[in-house]
């Protein structure tokens, strides 16, 4: 089925643009959750257990806070190159 935006208004367009930025941004959150999830328990977890003890925890929530750091830093500087860009084109 192929379908054409030509037949949507100025509005409906804008409306599927704003959809589409939000299913893509709950997609990297979503992802970037995972990946932290797995990279803080791989660091932080030795032998999974009932419960985690205090330093595991801490460990947790550092490793947690560091990766949200980064990733940020990252973000920011990737927004910041892209509108560079945009302004020399």
């Amino acid at each position: 089925m192929e379908v054409s935006l030509d037949n949507l208004s100025s509005a409906q367009k804008d409306e599927l643009m704003t959809s589409v930025k939000q299913q893509i941004a709950l997609a990297n959150a979503q992802e970037l959750l995972t990946k932290m999830t797995e990279k803080c328990f791989k660091k932080c977890v030795g032998k999974p257990g009932q419960e985690l003890d205090s330093s595991e925890q801490k460990c947790i929530a550092m490793c947690m806070d560091r990766f949200m750091d980064s990733w940020n830093l990252v973000s920011r500087t990737y927004t910041q190159r892209i509108q560079k860009e945009q302004y020399k084109g």
